[in-house]
């Protein structure tokens, strides 16, 4: 392989700084926590699936988000497994590959919010507009939040890493431990100005909505349960919102612990670690916090286990 090749067509990541004592127990703990996050993912969207009693809007709509879960640790994990073994000087990935990884890592993060954004209209809709709730969370309503989630996701993130793309490039060391955006821009020699200010609006844009439709619906069904006298009726309401809040709180911190420390490179493993962290923390608590709060889902898991303990 000439030099040529290998600088525009392959690159070096640079990989999580693990010593060669830590890396086979940091495999181990990280494929464990991937394989929990896939059979508890899949398990929920599978149980939501066969049982009818399920087949509600607002499981539907979480089926999205456990989609889009497996989707971001799918990305980063496997990847992450194979580099941890590998020695820091042969951790290769073709440009093609890395532009692929980087463009499911922006749509990963993106539909984060817009998913959790449909889930938040439909805990408006059942809260607020009860009477008509099952007229304006129709079939075909929830098709259409769940495309317009998945497709403002997939337009966002293809002109974020198209604008990258475009850019030619003179380094191939991916200055991080896997390929995303940054990752991408930063190995041309060019201006990089339309990035950087696009980014920034990009994310500007994507935080305060994603912040402003969460608060301006809490803030009116706060204002519904104030007015209403039924204490049965909002205690459900507090719970269902409860487990919704949480939800994305830990989504919207995790995921600005990771562009906060990238402003500084003093933290870069920090930083590696934290979005590390983004790509486990909520796959991993996502369906035990629904499984938990959500009556139907405990009810039907309690009953799995107690049938499978009879039959012993």
């Amino acid at each position: 392989m000439d030099n040529l090749t290998f600088r525009y067509s392959i690159l070096l990541v640079e990989g999580l700084n693990v010593t060669p004592q830590s890396s086979f127990p940091a495999f181990i703990l990280i494929l464990i926590i991937y394989i929990f996050i896939l059979l508890f993912n899949t398990g929920m969207m599978i149980q939501i699936s066969v049982e009818k009693s399920l087949h509600q809007p607002m499981y539907i709509l979480f089926c999205n988000l456990t989609l889009n879960d497996l989707l971001g640790s799918t990305v980063l994990l496997p990847h992450l497994l194979k580099d941890i073994l590998t020695d820091p000087s042969k951790r290769y990935i073709t440009y093609v590959e890395c532009v692929i990884q980087a463009y499911f890592t922006h749509l990963n993060g993106i539909a984060s919010h817009t998913v959790i954004m449909t889930m938040a209209f439909d805990r408006y809709v059942a809260i607020c507009n009860p009477l008509r709730y099952s007229t304006i969370m129709s079939n075909n309503m929830v098709v259409k939040l769940s495309a317009g989630a998945w497709g403002a996701a997939a337009v966002l993130s293809g002109i974020l890493i198209g604008l990258s793309v475009r850019l030619s490039h003179c380094r191939y060391v991916i200055q991080n431990h896997f390929c995303d955006n940054a990752s991408l821009f930063k190995l041309s020699c060019e201006n990089i100005v339309i990035n950087n200010v696009y980014g920034l609006a990009f994310t500007v844009v994507l935080l305060v909505s994603s912040i402003g439709s969460v608060a301006l619906t809490y803030f009116r069904i706060v204002m519904v349960c104030i007015k209403s006298k039924n204490k049965a009726t909002n205690s459900k309401a507090i719970k269902t919102c409860t487990t919704h809040l949480t939800v994305y709180l830990i989504t919207f911190v995790s995921g600005c612990v990771v562009v906060f420390l990238h402003r500084f490179p003093v933290y870069a493993e920090t930083r590696k670690l934290g979005s590390v962290m983004l790509h486990i923390i909520p796959p991993s608590l996502n369906p035990i916090i629904y499984g938990i709060q959500a009556k139907e889902i405990r009810n039907k898991i309690f009953k799995l286990f107690r049938r499978k303990v009879n039959t012993k």
